[in-house]
């Protein structure tokens, strides 16, 4: 039985953002319309590193893929000059079991990740957007504006992190990877005022910008606060906005930016108005006027993986790509 093994590397080449938004969109259909099986994620918590580690396996029908992630957030690595996330994917062969591949799951969390939002900001946002504000100067805050750039004509985009010199390497790179000015915020506000599209992608527990800076017609996308506890998004701009989510039971489940209003019996849980894969599947509505606020809370799905896992996989294949070992 041989393996393929793929690296960072390899998913780069195999799976560009276009694609993988594409293969997004097809995930939170078929995860929206029942052909699905995602179990809740089993979280092994490690609180003597500040870290977690996470198990989330799934299938999905009618793409007929099968795959499982093994990834660990640990909250001290960036201090430590490391990633702050680690993952590992398992394709497994759904017609027989077999283990088809291992691919690098850290790259492909950031990608899939991003491809959501991307994916979001294409059934949601405003068709006149220009200018976005990223908060957040990691991987996934670099991820997160090459999608938006990938569905909106972006001229325009800001970047603001609690550590100004990330900021600064951040604007450096982002502005020469994709071709367009990238500015440095000095408050949250002076990124959020100009911005048509905002994606946060920190690990705040407190909200990362005022809601009074938030203009009409602001799309949001909300990747970060993955836990009960966390929040990047201030209650008053949940209140005032359509909520979309990833999914309903691990978003009820997880996501502080919708548990803390919840709790603190400021909104219900009928303020969520869909799920992304149900406007994809043409059940539920997006945008209803140009001055509506609208906000995709993600928490992460396992079908986001697969999905993106399984065009990975077929695309080495084509392509050739990775390596194959004897197991």
């Amino acid at each position: 039985m041989k393996l393929r093994i793929l690296s960072r590397k390899d998913v780069r080449r195999a799976l560009p953002m276009h694609q993988a938004i594409e293969a997004m969109k097809g995930a939170f259909a078929q995860l929206s319309t029942g052909q699905a099986d995602v179990p809740l994620r089993v979280a092994l918590n490690v609180p003597r590193h500040n870290g977690v580690t996470l198990f989330m396996p799934a299938y999905l029908s009618a793409d007929d893929q099968m795959a499982v992630k093994v990834v660990s957030v640990f909250n001290d690595n960036p201090a430590k000059g490391l990633p702050l996330i680690h993952a590992l994917i398992v394709v497994v062969d759904a017609t027989t079991g077999r283990p088809a591949a291992v691919i690098d799951g850290t790259y492909l969390t950031a990608l899939r990740t991003g491809a959501a939002s991307g994916a979001a900001t294409d059934l949601l946002a405003r068709r006149d957007v220009r200018s976005a504000a990223i908060f957040g100067a990691g991987t996934q805050g670099r991820t997160q504006l090459e999608a938006v750039c990938t569905v909106r004509p972006i001229q325009t985009a800001w970047i603001y992190d609690v550590m100004p010199e990330r900021a600064a390497a951040y604007a450096a790179e982002m502005s020469q990877r994709l071709s367009l000015p990238v500015r440095v915020a000095e408050t949250p506000g002076d990124a959020v005022r100009q911005a048509g599209v905002i994606c946060t992608a920190t690990i705040s527990s407190t909200p990362v910008f005022e809601d009074a800076d938030v203009r009409p017609g602001t799309h949001i996308n909300a990747v970060g606060a993955y836990t009960p506890e966390m929040q990047e998004i201030p209650a008053e701009t949940v209140l005032r906005a359509k909520v979309v989510i990833d999914h309903r039971e691990a978003s009820l489940a997880e996501a502080g930016d919708l548990l803390i209003p919840l709790q603190q019996g400021l909104m219900t849980e009928a303020h969520v108005c869909a799920e992304l894969g149900e406007i994809v599947a043409g059940r539920k509505p997006g945008r209803a006027s140009p001055e509506e606020i609208t906000l995709f809370k993600s928490v992460g799905v396992a079908v986001q993986d697969v999905a993106a896992a399984g065009a990975v996989l077929e695309a080495a294949r084509r392509l050739n790509l990775g390596a194959e070992v004897a197991l």
